[in-house]
C-alpha cells in the first residue's frame, strides 16, 4: 500500500531527533579524565597544574546550610499606626452610638486591652500556621528600624484577640454587654511578614558557608595509575574538574561544543537513515514506522542523558535491549540490530567508560537477534532476557579480569544492576501491547491469541455459521502454507483467514456452506441476493471494529473479495436477461483490491477453497485446472494489480494450493469386512 502521501517527510524526524538529543547532551566532555569513586585510576601520574580549592560536595554544603538555617528567625514588621487608628475609631463610635449600650468602664477596659493586644502583635491565621509548619519558635519583630526577638506563641490572631478580651473580663463587667460592643470592628492584623528583610538575612547566612574545606598546591601529587580512587581523591579530582571547566567555560565555547555534538549525533542518525533508504525503503516511506524507529532512538538517548547528568542510577540498569526486542517484534532482525547499534553508539558518547559500555551493549543486541526470531509466547521473552543477563555478566567478568588481572576487582553490585535490568526486560510484554494500541501494529503474540478458536468471535462463528467456520479453517491452512512459501507473514495470513468471513454471522442462512435444504435465494431477485452476499464484507468490518480487532486484520475482511463481482448472481442475471442493461455496481464488492502479499494470498485461497468443494473428482489434474482458472481469472480481472507479487510467487502459490488440496481431499482405502464362517 502506498504510504508516501504525507505532509511531513519522514526524514525530518531524524533531523529533529538529532537537534533534541544534542540539546540535552551532557556537557561533561570538557574534562578529559573520567573517574569513578572505588574504581582504579586508568591514566598516568596526575599532579595539580595550579593552586585550587577542594570543594565540598553538594550534600556537605547542603547539610551545613540546613544546620545554619535552623538558627534563622524570619522577620515581621509591626505597623504601629493601626493601634491609634482603631482606638480613635472606638472613641468616636462610643460618642455616637456605643454610649447607649455600655458605660465608660466598658470602654476603658476595651481600650486598655486593645493597646496591649496591638503592642503584643496580631498576626493573620495563615502566617501563624506557616510559622508552626516551618518550625520557627521565634521571630524578629521590626518596629521602625529596631528588631526584637519574640516567641511565636506570644502573638494573637483576630479570633484569639477577641476571645482574650471577652475571657479576661473583670467580674464587675457583663460579658454580654462587651459582646454587644462589636469589638471585632476594632481588631485587625498589625504584624505582617517582611519578605525582603527575611530573604536578605537568609541569603547572608547561606553565603557565609564556605564552599571549600582545603587547598591543593601547584605540583602536588593527586593520583597515579592503578590507584583506587578513595573519597578524598575523588573530591580532589572533582574539584580539579570544576576549576578546569570554570576557567575554560563560556557561552561561545558551549555553543561550539553543542554544534559538534549535533554534527556527531546527526552523522550517526544519517547512517541509520541511509540503512533504511538502502534496505528498508518501505519502512522509511511510511511516516508511522519512521516515527516509531526515531522515537526508539530518541527515548533511549534521553533516558541515558538524564541518568548521566543527574546521576539517577547506574547506567546498566537501563534495559537497552528492550529496543531490539520491540523492533524485532514489529519489523525484522536486521533493522532491530541496526537500531540498537545506533543507540549504543550515541549513548557511548555520554556514559563513563564508553568502550566497556559499547562492548556490553553490542553483545546484548546480538544475543537478542540470535535468541528471539519471533515472539509468540511469554516463555520466549523470559528466555531471551535470561540470555541477555548471562551475556552481560560473562562479558563484564571477562573484561574486568582482562583489564585488572585480579578477580577481587570484580564489583558485585554490577550483578545486582544486571539483575534489575533482567527484571525490567520482563515488562517488554506489556510494552509491546501498549505500542500495538498506540501505533496500530500487530505482533506475533497478538496474532497467536486472536487465532485461538475459543475467542468470542470465532466461537460465535462456529456456532452460528458452522460451514463458514470450517471453510475458514481449511482456508487458513491453504493461505498460511502459501504465504510461508513466498516469504510473507504466515501467522498474519492464518489469523486473517480465521476472521475474513465473520460478516456472514449477520445472515448465515444465505450462504451455501451453512444451508441444509432450503435456499432463501430462490425467492429473491438476483440483485437482492447479490446485495445480501456483498454486505457480508461491511457487516464483517462492523463486527470487527466493535470487537476492536487490529486494523491489519480488518484489512483482510475488506480485501478478501477486492473489487470483484458476486459472479454467481451476476452471471445468472446476464444469462436470464441478456438484453437488459445491468447495474454493475449492484454486483460488485466495495473493495479495495489486495495491496500486500498477505491479502493477495488470502483472496486466492478464499476463492480456491470455496470452488474446490464443487469438484466431483479431486484428482490432481482437476485441482490444478481449477486453481489455474481461478487465480488467472483474478489476475486478468485486475484484482492483483496493487499486490507486490511476482510471476514466480504466483506459480509457487498455485503449486502449494494444489499440493494442500490433494492432501485435504485424499481418498481413504476401504476397510474389508470380516467374513463370517
Amino acid at each position: 500500500m502506498n504510504a508516501k502521501n504525507y505532509n511531513i517527510h519522514p526524514s525530518v524526524y531524524f533531523i529533529i531527533a538529532a537537534l533534541l538529543i544534542a540539546y540535552f547532551f551532557p556537557r561533561e566532555g570538557k574534562f578529559r579524565y573520567q573517574f569513578y569513586e572505588g574504581k582504579p585510576w586508568r591514566y598516568g601520574l596526575l599532579t595539580a597544574p595550579s593552586d585550587f580549592p577542594i570543594y565540598k560536595t553538594d550534600a556537605e554544603v547542603q547539610a551545613e546550610r540546613d544546620s545554619a538555617l535552623k538558627k534563622f528567625e524570619p522577620y515581621y514588621r509591626l505597623d504601629d499606626t493601626i493601634e491609634s487608628e482603631k482606638i480613635d475609631k472606638l472613641r468616636a463610635d462610643y460618642r455616637t452610638m456605643l454610649n447607649r449600650r455600655a458605660t465608660p468602664a466598658y470602654m476603658q477596659y476595651i481600650e486598655s486591652k486593645l493597646q496591649k493586644l496591638y503592642r503584643s502583635g496580631i498576626l493573620s491565621p495563615q502566617d501563624l500556621e506557616e510559622l508552626k509548619k516551618a518550625g520557627y519558635p521565634r521571630i524578629n519583630l521590626l518596629a521602625g528600624n529596631v528588631a526584637q526577638s519574640h516567641y511565636s506563641s506570644e502573638f494573637f490572631t483576630v479570633k484569639t484577640a477577641y476571645e482574650f478580651i471577652i475571657n479576661n473580663c473583670p467580674a464587675q463587667l457583663d460579658k454580654s454587654v462587651l459582646q454587644s460592643c462589636d469589638i471585632n470592628n476594632y481588631l485587625v492584623e498589625n504584624v505582617t511578614y517582611d519578605k525582603t528583610t527575611s530573604d536578605k538575612v537568609r541569603e547572608e547566612i547561606l553565603n557565609s558557608i564556605p564552599l571549600a574545606n582545603g587547598l591543593v598546591q601547584a605540583g602536588e601529587r593527586i593520583v597515579d595509575r592503578g590507584e583506587i580512587i578513595d573519597n578524598h581523591t575523588y573530591n580532589v579530582l572533582r574539584s580539579l574538574k570544576i576549576v578546569h571547566e570554570t576557567k575554560s567555560g563560556g557561552t561561545q565555547r558551549q555553543s561550539i561544543i553543542m554544534g559538534g555534538q549535533f554534527v556527531l549525533v546527526f552523522g550517526i542518525l544519517f547512517c541509520f537513515w541511509l540503512y533504511l533508504w538502502s534496505f528498508r525503503l518501505k519502512i522509511l516511506h511510511n511516516r508511522k514506522n519512521a516515527l516509531f524507529l526515531v522515537l526508539c532512538v530518541f527515548v533511549s538517548c534521553i533516558l541515558t542523558e538524564l541518568c548521566v547528568t543527574y546521576g539517577l542510577f547506574n547506567i546498566y540498569i537501563l534495559p537497552f535491549a528492550i529496543v531490539p526486542i520491540v523492533v524485532r517484534t514489529f519489523f525484522d532482525s536486521r533493522t532491530a540490530l541496526f537500531t540498537h547499534l545506533v543507540i549504543a553508539l550515541i549513548c557511548s558518547l555520554m556514559v563513563p567508560f564508553p568502550h566497556e559500555f559499547l562492548l556490553l551493549q553490542i553483545i546484548a543486541g546480538m544475543v537478542v537477534t540470535f535468541s528471539l526470531r519471533d515472539l509468540y509466547e511469554r516463555s520466549q521473552l523470559i528466555r531471551c532476557a535470561f540470555f541477555i543477563f548471562l551475556a552481560y555478566t560473562l562479558c563484564y567478568i571477562s573484561l574486568s579480569i582482562y583489564q585488572e588481572a585480579d578477580i577481587k576487582k570484580i564489583h558485585g553490585m554490577m550483578m545486582l544492576y544486571f539483575g534489575i535490568n533482567f527484571i525490567l526486560l520482563m515488562f517488554t510484554y506489556i510494552l509491546v501491547y501498549m505500542l500495538e494500541k498506540t501505533f496500530g501494529y500487530v505482533s506475533s503474540i497478538t496474532l497467536v491469541e486472536l487465532s485461538n478458536i475459543n475467542t468470542p468471535i470465532l466461537k460465535r462463528l462456529s456456532e452460528t455459521c458452522p460451514g463458514t467456520f470450517q471453510h475458514s479453517l481449511q482456508m487458513s491452512i491453504l493461505a498460511s502454507e502459501a504465504a510461508a512459501a513466498i516469504g510473507a507473514n504466515a501467522q498474519m495470513v492464518r489469523t486473517g483467514a480465521m476472521y475474513h468471513d465473520i460478516g456472514k454471522m449477520a445472515n448465515p442462512a444465505f450462504f451455501t456452506e451453512n444451508q441444509s435444504s432450503i435456499n432463501p435465494h430462490n425467492q429473491l431477485p438476483f440483485d437482492e441476493s447479490a446485495k445480501i452476499i456483498i454486505n457480508h464484507v461491511s457487516d464483517g468490518i462492523r463486527i470487527a471494529e466493535k470487537a476492536m480487532l487490529p486494523p491489519a486484520i480488518i484489512d483482510f475482511i475488506r480485501t478478501h473479495h477486492g473489487r470483484g463481482k458476486a459472479k454467481y448472481f451476476y452471471n445468472s442475471f446476464k444469462n436470464q436477461y441478456p438484453d437488459r442493461e445491468i447495474d454493475e455496481t449492484a454486483f460488485t464488492y466495495p473493495g479495495p483490491n489486495p495491496f500486500s502479499k498477505e491479502t493477495a494470498v488470502l483472496m486466492m485461497a478464499d476463492s480456491v477453497e470455496a470452488a474446490s468443494r464443487s469438484l466431483k473428482e479431486h484428482t490432481e489434474d482437476n485441482i490444478r485446472t481449477l486453481v489455474d482458472k481461478i487465480i488467472d481469472g483474478q489476475i486478468s480481472d485486475g484484482l492483483m494489480r496493487n499486490a507486490p507479487l511476482t510471476f514466480k510467487d504466483v506459480e509457487t502459490i498455485k503449486n502449494v494450493f494444489v499440493e494442500k488440496l490433494k492432501i485435504m481431499y485424499h481418498t481413504r482405502i476401504s476397510y474389508p469386512d470380516l467374513k463370517k464362517k
